[in-house]
């Protein structure tokens, strides 16, 4: 069963700044500890990554899966949706970046479904830890001038 998460974390950076580190994904392996390597499969006619294959820890051990990125509503949020991987069937999300005086409330919303033998609680949170620690790493790096 996918689990929903809803997270958001106040960045001291314009949204220009905080959208700018979160779209170049060939540099999440430098911030996000987790993401081990990115491979641009495709980009779009703006030569935007379009389909994105990640290696990341996970449990304990290295995971896959391809995520199809969608920039339609862009400079407010851009979102993603799962293709293929391993331990998982969904994990589709999105960024929000919305000004907030001189700084950005930035948004993340993520729909995961973990296929892995975990107990169920450990199910229910997994979604939660994902967006919690992508967005105090994307906090990080902003701030930090990653």
């Amino acid at each position: 069963m996918a689990e929903q998460a809803h997270e958001q974390i106040r960045i001291a950076a314009t949204p220009d700044a905080c959208r700018a580190v979160a779209l170049d994904v060939t540099k999440y392996p430098d911030w996000a500890r987790d993401v081990k390597s990115v491979d641009i499969r495709s980009t779009d006619d703006a030569g935007r990554p379009a389909e994105v294959e990640f290696r990341a820890a996970a449990m304990g051990r290295s995971i896959r899966y391809v995520l199809s990125y969608d920039y339609s509503t862009l400079p407010d949020a851009f979102s993603w949706k799962f293709l293929e991987g391993d331990m998982v069937t969904q994990l589709d999300g999105t960024y929000t970046f919305t000004a907030d005086g001189d700084g950005t409330i930035v948004a993340y919303d993520l729909i995961a479904d973990i296929t892995a033998p975990l107990p169920g609680i450990v199910k229910r949170r997994a979604a939660g830890m994902i967006t919690g620690t992508a967005l105090k790493e994307l906090k990080k790096a902003v701030e930090g001038g990653a």
